[in-house]
């Protein structure tokens, strides 16, 4: 039973309520760089760029990565799914019936669904840092590897050549050591659904 309306602590308010403004704050700085830097600006086409790859990253390959890992190769499949649903149906008005542009919307969705079932499927509900770890970085890489192999059957496609695969490849495997590491602390308090724990 969890402590009763008398027992407050102040890590209770650091943990409750400063920490999680302190991190809105900090995102709506972000998104607010473009217009201080103004659009003429070299530096907004940059903070564009960084914007929308951390966009990127957090719908289809962070949150299907962590819950295949903490969870089960469905969930994280299965979130992949919707994830990258999402994303395709935000990108889907900038298209807006290019010809070939299904082919890129719809390698949002397989890569998300991929990167979310191979990390669980991998991982096995495992709480062992080095194999959340191994499991994270093989997810990410053979996703965004079929990803970017995906991208080139489109003549949408703007992602070419070594300098566009390491741009897909790269972010996607330093995004999965980070989720490994946020997956093991989760293990730590019991966020997992590891029957062993």
């Amino acid at each position: 039973m969890g402590p009763n309306w008398k027992e407050w602590k102040k890590s209770d308010l650091l943990s409750a309520i400063i920490a999680p403004i302190l991190v809105v704050l900090l995102i709506v700085a972000i998104s607010q760089l473009t217009s201080l830097v103004g659009y003429e600006s070299e530096s907004f086409g940059i903070l564009i760029g960084l914007t929308m790859e951390i966009t990127e990253l957090t719908l289809i390959v962070a949150v299907p990565l962590l819950l295949g890992l903490v969870w089960n190769q469905w969930a994280g499949g299965a979130s992949g799914f919707i994830m990258g649903t999402f994303y395709a149906l935000y990108w889907s008005n900038a298209y807006n019936g290019m010809h070939g542009a299904g082919t890129v919307l719809i390698s949002y969705i397989i890569g998300a669904m991929l990167i979310g079932y191979m990390a669980g499927a991998l991982n096995k509900r495992s709480d062992n840092f080095k194999r959340l770890v191994i499991s994270a970085v093989i997810a990410t890489t053979i996703g965004a590897i079929m990803m970017f192999g995906i991208f080139q059957l489109s003549t949408a496609n703007v992602v070419t050549g070594i300098d566009g695969f390491l741009l897909t490849v790269l972010p996607r495997i330093a995004t999965g050591v980070i989720i490994a590491v946020l997956a093991k602390v989760f293990t730590w308090y019991g966020l997992n659904r590891n029957p062993n724990t």
